[in-house]
C-alpha cells in the first residue's frame, strides 16, 4: 500500500480528498499547512506528496524546496486552484511529477499517483 502525504490549508479539501484516497486503498497522511506537511514528510517518508501551492503561513513553494533539499527525487504533485506561469516555471524546475488543477482533482488525481507511483517501464 502506497503512502501518500497530502498538503492543504482547506480543511474541506484536505478532508475530501483523504478519504477519496483512503477509499482508493491507499494509506493516506493528512497535514494542514505546510510546516506540518513538511515536519510529516520527514516523518513518515511518503511514497508521494500531493501538495498545495497556495497555502498560509509556509506556502507550498516553500515546502518543496525544503523537500527537495532533503530528497531530490521525492516523487510531488502539486495540486493548485490555479498559478501564473513564472509559479508554474518556478515548479517545474524544481521537478515535480504532475500539476494538477484543485477543479479537475477528482478526476486526474488518482490517474497522476499511478503515473508517479508505477513509471513507464523501459
Amino acid at each position: 500500500m502506497s503512502k501518500i502525504l497530502i498538503v492543504d490549508d482547506e480543511p474541506v479539501v484536505l478532508k475530501f480528498l483523504g478519504t477519496l484516497l483512503n477509499q482508493k486503498g491507499y494509506d493516506v497522511v493528512l497535514a494542514e499547512d505546510g510546516q506540518k506537511g513538511f515536519d510529516r514528510f520527514l516523518q513518515e517518508r511518503p511514497d508521494v506528496i500531493v501538495l498545495d501551492l497556495k497555502m498560509s503561513g509556509m506556502d507550498g513553494l516553500t515546502v518543496l524546496r525544503q523537500v527537495r533539499t532533503i530528497n531530490p527525487q521525492q516523487p510531488v504533485i502539486v495540486l493548485t486552484g490555479g498559478t501564473d506561469e513564472a509559479t508554474e516555471h518556478q515548479v517545474r524546475a524544481l521537478g515535480v511529477n504532475e500539476l494538477v488543477e484543485k477543479e479537475n482533482a477528482v478526476h486526474l488525481l488518482d490517474a497522476a499517483l499511478q503515473r508517479v507511483l508505477v513509471p513507464d517501464l523501459p
